[in-house]
């Protein structure tokens, strides 16, 4: 059976859902020749191999390697949300996006299933994604307030953001076994990024996890017992070269945590803010070193 093509939001191109690599959605970082990981293994070697952060995240936005996750987000893909009925669906892995030298990381857990898994674009697509951007945008590390679908005009300053695991699970609930599957795209995403990284916001204590467990496997000096998260937590981490990057904590942005009210927006902003400071700092002691040396 033929399946049926719906107009992206965005530029109006008919797509088949999940999208097919290099059919022309925006920002689609795979093509048709992009290699397949179909086992855990597959996703060990394919990470290794890949050195190039654009040729990463084309492969880990073809990731087949969790059966009960492609299952999952490629039948929300097709069946889709009601509201969203007319829309089609990326129905794939979401890669990192971003800038390639950035001086803030933004580590979550995964994407959403009529999310980031509709869209193809890393928080975006729901009520957390607005309040994320908003934060972003007031701080000064993205050029819009909302992101609602790749292709919609946004970009990051100086900012990455990435996910724990790639693809939307079921009840957003990876099991460990899915995490430690998707963690070697993790850990060479970050490896390619770091030498610029000086502040990483690790959201909800999945995010706190996971950040402190990727950086003390490239070998930066993270303290034990490990850290405390909780929304504002600070710690300073080294890298083997002696390079300090701060961790900071936020509660994820969670409906259930703005609801409630145990996050509010100035709680964001304060975090935000703060890794937006220290990444400038960076920048500001950079072009003063360039100055010095200018002839």
């Amino acid at each position: 059976m033929t399946q049926r093509l719906l107009p992206h939001p965005i530029t109006g191109q008919q797509f088949a859902s999940p999208v097919p690599p290099g059919t022309g959605w925006p920002d689609d970082p795979a093509t048709a020749q992009t290699p397949v990981a179909m086992t855990a293994a597959d996703v060990l070697r394919l990470a290794d191999s890949i050195d190039d952060v654009g040729d990463l995240c084309g492969a880990m936005s073809m990731c087949r390697a969790c059966p009960r996750l492609v299952a999952w987000r490629e039948d929300v893909a097709d069946v889709k949300r009601a509201s969203f009925a007319d829309q089609p669906y990326w129905g794939r892995p979401i890669a990192g996006w971003g800038d390639e030298t950035p001086r803030v990381l933004i580590i979550g857990l995964a994407p959403a299933a009529n999310g980031g898994n509709r869209t193809g674009r890393i928080f975006t697509g729901d009520r957390s994604g607005d309040w994320l951007f908003g934060s972003l945008h007031r701080v000064g590390l993205a050029v819009q307030e909302r992101s609602e679908h790749a292709g919609d005009g946004q970009r990051l300053v100086g900012t990455r953001m990435v996910a724990t695991v790639r693809c939307a699970p079921p009840d957003n609930k990876p099991t460990v076994q899915e995490r430690d599957t998707c963690a070697p795209w993790l850990l060479k995403e970050i490896s390619l990024v770091a030498d610029s990284v000086r502040a990483v916001v690790s959201l909800g204590l999945y995010g706190w996890d996971a950040t402190l467990r990727t950086f003390r496997s490239l070998g930066y000096n993270v303290p034990r017992p490990k850290p405390k998260f909780g929304h504002g937590a600070e710690i300073v981490i080294t890298s083997p070269t002696g390079q300090r990057v701060t961790v900071l904590g936020s509660y994820h942005p969670s409906q259930q945590n703005t609801f409630t009210g145990k996050l509010t927006e100035p709680m964001l902003n304060a975090v935000l803010a703060r890794a937006a400071d220290l990444g400038a700092r960076v920048e500001a002691s950079l072009e003063a070193s360039v100055e010095d040396w200018a002839p």
